[in-house]
């Protein structure tokens, strides 16, 4: 592109690995704060429009989100049929409460995000997202430690959408991504319902976390399928875990998936249908083998390990899961 039709003259770095950046370039900065428990930028692209950017990590863009809420929200939903409850860990920008309540069955949803900055900045900077979301009369938010919400619940889920931030050590996830996090969430989880999990990045050079992940929600639910949405301001595909008590269909016929979704739902998604719905859940076969072949079942003792150096999983798998460098000077 010639230099005289380059209208950014910020740009903020997401580094993919230690050798791929993908560089967004910025027009305005809405918010930029240190939060109690994360740095945090709301921006205005040329591209994708606005953007959440927590330490540094692409959160969503309201350009391309539906790519990925859509697909976090709706299979678990869909495989429930009719779900009057939900719950949501995460999801500042009130996007995946916004799919959730598009279910006409839906009685109740709780929110839990633990960064309370975040969420008030969201409700003013990103109402593309949330849509009012977060003012519907079923709605429930709470700012508090998801691991403490959970250990004193009591209420049963139809459906449960783990939507948390990548489990950087510095920041406030990455307990949320352990196998004793996950045996919390089959505890509240109803009979019969249905939790999703994002679960990183599926290209085939950043696939290590989402394998790990779906081997360690296997320990705790005898039914768990790896999924993923191609997500442009994510730079690849991004993947997902749906985890259940029941048996998961993963050859649904269309048809009856948008007789559903017609009936059930009020309908405007932008990404899936039943077509949609059935790619979905045939899984790739590189992904299938990195899931055979995970090495680490994630754990408090063993978490996921992020951090500003990385090791290439081929040589080193142990050391670093995920390139993840946290820099306040990221918008350069």
């Amino acid at each position: 592109m010639a230099g005289s039709e380059v209208k950014a003259d910020l740009w903020l770095k997401d580094y993919i690995t230690p050798w791929d950046v993908y560089e967004h370039g910025v027009t305005k900065i809405l918010a930029c704060q240190k939060t109690a428990y994360q740095e945090m930028h709301i921006v205005e692209t040329g591209t994708y429009g606005k953007a959440l950017v927590l330490d540094g990590k692409w959160q969503s863009c309201t350009g391309d989100e539906f790519l990925y809420h859509e697909p976090l929200v709706h299979p678990a939903a869909i495989c429930h049929g009719a779900p009057k409850n939900a719950l949501i860990l995460g999801g500042g920008e009130g996007a995946t409460l916004r799919e959730v309540l598009r279910w006409k069955t839906l009685e109740r949803a709780l929110m839990v995000d633990i960064d309370g900055e975040v969420v008030e900045a969201c409700k003013k900077h990103l109402t593309e997202m949330h849509r009012g979301a977060f003012d519907d009369p079923r709605v429930e938010v709470k700012i508090a430690d998801a691991i403490a919400v959970l250990d004193r619940m009591e209420e049963r889920w139809d459906t449960i959408v783990s939507d948390l931030s990548d489990p950087i050590e510095e920041g406030p996830s990455y307990r949320l991504f352990t196998q004793e996090y996950f045996q919390k969430l089959r505890e509240v989880l109803a009979p019969g319902g249905y939790l999703v999990v994002q679960a990183g990045p599926t290209s085939p050079g950043e696939i290590q976390m989402h394998a790990r992940l779906v081997k360690t929600l296997k320990t705790v639910f005898p039914y768990v399928v790896s999924y993923s949405s191609p997500v442009p301001t994510f730079a690849g595909a991004w993947g997902f875990a749906l985890c259940s008590d029941r048996a998961i269909e993963t050859r649904p016929d269309p048809d009856e998936i948008d007789r559903l979704l017609a009936e059930k739902t009020t309908g405007g998604l932008r990404g899936l249908d039943g077509i949609t719905y059935l790619g979905l859940l045939q899984t790739p076969i590189h992904i299938r083998r990195a899931i055979a072949q995970a090495d680490r079942i994630y754990t408090l003792a063993e978490p996921p390990k992020f951090g500003n150096s990385y090791v290439a999983p081929s040589s080193e798998p142990e050391t670093i899961d995920r390139f993840n460098p946290i820099s306040i000077n990221s918008i350069s």
